[in-house]
């Protein structure tokens, strides 16, 4: 399985999830996205790349409860609530987010 951007070939897993971590960029995120109907934003920006800060610190992606605390240590407490995240990356936030943001399944995610 995979995906293709100018040309090239990108290997996913098959729930859609990047093989190999280092073909994430802006553009796979914004096909990745599409994938799921979503168009990103500024909010979407956000919170990929606050995920992505998780994986370097911590290699692993956040499941929703880690990720809920997460987001609101750094962007506040307005934004880090599951239904924020609910409205951005729907139908399951930290598995829907992590696929966007190039990483690996969080555990314990359906």
């Amino acid at each position: 399985m995979g995906i293709y951007i100018d040309g090239q070939s990108i290997e996913t897993d098959k729930e859609g999830h990047l093989k190999n971590l280092q073909d994430w960029n802006e553009t796979v995120a914004e096909r990745l996205a599409a994938q799921e109907n979503i168009v990103l934003a500024q909010a979407h920006w956000e919170i990929i790349y606050l995920l992505r800060e998780f994986y370097q610190e911590f290699e692993l992606a956040p499941a929703m409860r880690p990720l809920v605390k997460r987001v609101a240590q750094k962007l506040g407490g307005d934004k880090g609530r599951s239904v924020y995240l609910m409205q951005l990356f729907p139908p399951s936030p930290a598995r829907v987010a992590a696929k966007i943001a190039g990483l690996p399944r969080p555990p314990n995610c359906f």
